[in-house]
């Protein structure tokens, strides 16, 4: 049986690629709900959640009363980039606070074993860099693990906003390298929530990456602005 989610990624996939090909343009209303569903052969319900997807990539705007609007997909792509670069590192880290934790309690329920042992890789380059004393490859490694983690969620959605997690990422490498005594810190700190993961235990695997995170903000110096009702480490 496909589940839901399979059929709105696929959804997702086919309305980009007509996007892509220039089938609705920029500024175009896409055909009404009933008439694309019965394109597609998929349900209405689906087809809503495929279309908030493509809202949440910036590709389409729901125009309550008229339809669905085409957006300049260019200008959309284009204003990714402005983003990061505005971000602070606190933004950054308070991102990471928010979707990292809930990432890792999803995959302890999900990830198989050649998952889990993808993410242990990293974490032997991280080794090998640190036992090395190569700093450069030790914060490449740490950036490699937290895209494998971020990979292993297949919500649509969640890609998205994790990938630019992962271009902030890449933007606040140079604090990390001014820091490269804390790799073995951030080593272990990873190795306990890929351990909580390898145990299936999603509640652990979270707390671990709250840890982790709470902790590079003290080690740079960042106070995170987490409410005061937010699970704490």
């Amino acid at each position: 049986m496909i589940s839901s989610s399979t059929v709105v990624n696929s959804v997702v996939e086919k309305l980009r690629q007509a996007l892509a090909r220039g089938q609705w343009r920029s500024g175009d209303m896409l055909p009404g709900q009933r008439e694309l569903a019965e394109q597609l052969g998929i349900s209405r319900p689906s087809l809503r959640e495929a279309v908030t997807v493509l809202e949440t990539l910036g590709l389409v705007r729901s125009m309550p009363g008229k339809g669905v609007l085409v957006l300049d997909a260019d200008v959309a792509t284009a204003s990714e980039p402005e983003a990061v670069a505005a971000a602070s590192l606190a933004d950054v880290l308070e991102l990471r606070y928010t979707l990292e934790p809930f990432i890792a309690g999803l995959v302890a329920q999900s990830a198989g074993s050649q998952d889990i042992g993808q993410l242990r890789l990293t974490l032997m380059d991280m080794r090998e860099a640190l036992d090395a004393g190569d700093s450069e490859a030790g914060i490449n490694a740490y950036i490699a693990f937290h895209e494998a983690l971020f990979a292993l969620t297949t919500n649509p959605i969640f890609q998205s906003v994790v990938q630019q997690t992962g271009n902030a990422l890449k933007e606040s490498a140079d604090m990390l390298r001014k820091s490269p005594e804390h790799l073995a810190a951030r080593l272990s700190e990873n190795e306990a929530v890929v351990r909580a993961i390898r145990e299936r235990n999603s509640a652990l695997a979270s707390l671990q990456m709250r840890r982790h995170i709470l902790a590079e903000g003290e080690r740079m110096g960042i106070a995170l602005n987490i409410p005061d009702d937010h699970p704490g480490p």
